[in-house]
């Protein structure tokens, strides 16, 4: 039997954002949870050694967005695009944490949409709007669209950049989840930062609980002007010349 969140988890979640958790949302977890593992025994959302600790790994550390949301008082019915959202993270917790997010995850691959999908209806989630498509496919009305555009485990920030921030409002934000090597990926992405204007305002670091992995933290970029409409550019140019 696989082993489901307890009343230690939740404690775990209310402290990191700052309020108690509504009997729906602690249901809604444990049964996002169970689904999740089922689903992954045949579909290979993550590996099996990430399962055993999908709370740490997974949706606790998708929940430490709510450290961004907190200190620069994100509207609690903002919009956010999750670029290469991948089994759904972080766009699942934050979708059933905070319910007033209007939440939309995007992938290329059809089976971790179908996923998404299948948990939406499973736990009756309105604020779910999926794209099962490249950043590089998002029609042009979506390039300037969103509150907060936010990439977790996708690609090195020179190449992410040019995903994530021309679909940010000029008040937007961009939020990268890295781990090790963020400075040398920083450093990298000074073109990108400048070409598509943007600059890098805030670092905020975070520990996993029972993760011996201390140097985890999410960068936070704000919009300094328009991005040129040219970008993102073409399928795999991103990724294959970086900015």
């Amino acid at each position: 039997m696989w082993k489901i969140m307890e009343d230690k988890h939740f404690t775990l979640i209310e402290q990191l954002i700052g309020e108690e958790l509504p009997k729906l949302t602690k249901e809604r977890l444990q049964n996002f949870e169970q689904l999740f593992k089922i689903y992954n025994s045949h579909t290979n959302l993550v590996s099996k050694n990430d399962e055993k600790v999908l709370f740490e790994k997974h949706i606790y550390d998708s929940l430490c967005l709510a450290l961004f949301f907190k200190k620069f008082n994100i509207n609690t019915s903002a919009k956010i695009l999750d670029v290469g959202t991948g089994g759904g993270f972080p766009s699942l917790p934050l979708a059933i944490v905070f319910p007033q997010l209007q939440i939309y995850p995007l992938d290329s691959i059809a089976k971790k949409i179908g996923f998404i999908e299948f948990v939406q209806k499973e736990l009756r989630l309105d604020n779910l709007h999926t794209m099962c498509k490249r950043a590089e496919e998002l029609p042009q009305e979506m390039k300037g669209y969103f509150d907060v555009v936010t990439s977790r485990a996708v690609a090195s920030l020179n190449t992410l950049l040019e995903y994530t921030v021309p679909f940010a409002c000029s008040t937007g934000f961009v939020v990268a989840y890295k781990s090790k090597n963020a400075d040398e990926e920083l450093q990298n992405a000074k073109n990108a930062i400048s070409v598509l204007k943007c600059e890098a305002v805030q670092r905020i670091k975070y520990e996993l609980p029972q993760i011996q992995e201390h140097d985890r933290e999410l960068i936070i970029f704000k919009k300094t002007g328009k991005t040129p409409l040219l970008y993102p550019r073409k399928s795999g140019q991103a990724k294959k010349t970086p900015l």
